[in-house]
């Protein structure tokens, strides 16, 4: 009787000490892309001036990454959008829709030719340029009077910076 009150002990402590780790691992950028990247590009298409302006103000401020203005000499780029980034929006000679998704065509059941729906979150999506990838991906809802209409992007370039810490 006793060694199973042991045994049970034993377990609770090991689960109590392992749950911590893996939970601060689960949110961490694990890309080496990320860790050693030295430039951004930053695009901004939640449709919002004022929430892009504020996101890269708090880019700014964190000084991680030197914000560069072409893609192409960008080590990664930063995704501001009111959709959850898919790769990339095309559209067919056909007139069908689709994305691009880890270098694979995928055709839209229906074809989306409108704007999406009003925004209920903003996401932010690391993307390698070179591949196209998402490396992180973060989101937030969108905001209001208690936590500021425009405060999305700046919350989730926190985000960011507090997933790379750990």
């Amino acid at each position: 009787m006793r060694s199973h009150n042991i045994r049970c002990l034993l377990l609770t402590v090991a689960t109590l000490t392992i749950s911590p780790c893996a939970d601060s691992q689960k949110h961490a950028p694990r890309s080496t892309l990320i860790q050693n990247a030295k430039t951004v590009y930053f695009e901004n298409q939640t449709g919002s001036d004022a929430t892009g302006d504020k996101a890269l103000d708090e880019l700014r401020k964190w000084g991680r990454f030197k914000i560069v203005g072409d893609k192409k000499s960008a080590d990664l780029i930063l995704l501001l959008s009111a959709s959850p980034y898919r790769g990339g929006n095309i559209l067919l000679a056909s007139g069908q829709t689709g994305s691009i998704e880890n270098g694979q065509l995928k055709e839209d059941k229906v074809p989306n030719y409108t704007a999406p729906a009003p925004t209920r979150e903003a996401y932010l999506t690391v993307i390698d340029p070179g591949t196209g990838a998402s490396l992180w991906k973060g989101q937030h809802a969108w905001g209001g009077l208690l936590t500021g209409y425009n405060s999305a992007g700046a919350r989730l370039v926190r985000k960011l910076k507090s997933d790379m810490k750990r």
